[in-house]
């Protein structure tokens, strides 16, 4: 990109140079990325489930549980595992949830068959919490 920029300005007059003015905005909006991801790298912390497990009920959902729930709806897959992890993390692919999520929010905390009631696009769901896994990897997908 700074190349991009570099030739740009090169072709002279920048006042009308389109290719330098979109450039150089676009330089401005990459540099106020990194500085808001440095910060944000600053505050966080890594939290490796096994040295946390002392302190915190295995059998309630917390930061970095798999999650097994089962839903009510008949849109929705029946039996499903999430990962419940931070806001910076969460990837539907790999079925990770955010904590900040509806579903999140309302997971933390529960534990085994505890229904939690979401407002979804499609109105509201129960799920049923049916596992609770601290393992790095997901549990088996049944």
């Amino acid at each position: 990109m700074t190349t991009a920029v570099a030739e740009a300005a090169a072709q002279g007059d920048r006042s009308e140079n389109a290719e330098y003015t979109y450039g150089k905005k676009r330089l401005h909006e990459i540099d106020r990325r990194v500085r808001f991801l440095r910060k944000r790298l600053e505050g966080m912390t890594i939290v490796e489930p096994q040295a946390d497990s002392g302190r915190r009920d295995p059998r309630r959902v917390y930061f970095g549980a798999w999650v097994q729930i089962e839903s009510d709806s008949a849109t929705r897959p029946a039996l499903r595992w999430y990962r419940l992890v931070g806001p910076d993390e969460f990837d539907m692919a790999e079925d990770y949830i955010s904590m900040d999520s509806p579903l999140g929010r309302s997971l933390l905390g529960k534990r085994l068959d505890d229904e939690v009631s979401v407002t979804l696009p499609e109105g509201a769901t129960t799920f049923t919490v049916i596992a609770i896994s601290y393992t790095l990897k997901p549990p088996e997908r049944s």
